[in-house]
């Protein structure tokens, strides 16, 4: 019979291998009228941009972020969230730019 873990083992650290994850509020994107295009672009920009040996970020709705824009969706990603800012995004020729302010680059 093998043996059960210890109860007082220490936490393990993993590294996923996939990139960071795109977190997107729920509510906004149900509330706004490009919800659905918003999301679907959010997914599909991911799928292009994923990067050699890692598999596409995955795109994770969430619930309120609490800033609740009346037009626009909230997007966050762990770094952003680090820095303290969110991304809003009002229709779908946004995304591209929006990941790119995720990442920290500047865009003009």
């Amino acid at each position: 019979m093998p043996a059960k873990p210890s109860k007082s083992a220490s936490p393990m650290l993993v590294r996923p291998r996939r990139a960071a994850p795109v977190l997107v509020c729920r509510k906004c994107l149900k509330r706004s009228d490009e919800g659905r295009d918003v999301r679907r672009a959010l997914k599909s920009e991911l799928k292009a941009s994923k990067r050699d040996g890692t598999k596409p970020a995955k795109l994770v709705v969430t619930g309120c972020f609490g800033l609740c824009p009346k037009t626009s969706i909230v997007i966050a990603s762990g770094a952003s969230l680090a820095r303290q800012e969110y991304v809003l995004v009002a229709d779908r020729d946004q995304v591209p730019q929006a990941l790119a302010l995720l990442d920290g680059e500047s865009v003009e």
